[in-house]
């Protein structure tokens, strides 16, 4: 079952960041700052938000063209994301930039799976875009 939008407005944004979702990723699914995300890394936080709360339309419009899927099956019910560690994220010019990060989940049957994934953003016209990811063992 997907998180509850109204349960995180009062509670820690699921990104890790400690800071209240609205003023967190929920700025960025629906806010004021409608994907507007200002780097990478943000961008990269409120993608696994957007996992946690099966936001699969964020997801989306996040992705950037070149690369993005038809669709994103929603979470399985009974998914669990447990939290996400940002590794690293570089810059490599004003266009391009990594973020490396570990999501941590356990899937319906109880098992729990690490992702470790170094991903590729892009910029285009003044928004940040997913591009691909790298999985890392």
């Amino acid at each position: 079952m997907a998180t509850n939008i109204r349960s995180l407005s009062v509670n820690s944004c699921p990104c890790g960041s400690h800071t209240h979702y609205e003023q967190c990723c929920g700025q960025y699914h629906r806010g004021s700052l409608h994907l507007q995300a200002p780097d990478a890394e943000r961008l990269m936080r409120s993608r696994y938000c957007a996992f946690v709360l099966d936001d699969t339309d964020y997801l989306l419009q996040t992705w950037d063209p070149k690369s993005r899927p038809p669709f994103i099956e929603p979470n399985e019910p009974g998914t669990q994301w447990l939290g996400l560690k940002i590794v690293k994220h570089e810059q490599s010019d004003q266009f391009h930039a990594t973020v490396e990060f570990v999501a941590r989940v356990r899937n319906p049957q109880g098992r729990a799976q690490r992702l470790h994934e170094v991903s590729r953003f892009e910029k285009v016209d003044g928004h940040w875009f997913y591009l691909d990811g790298e999985f890392r063992n």
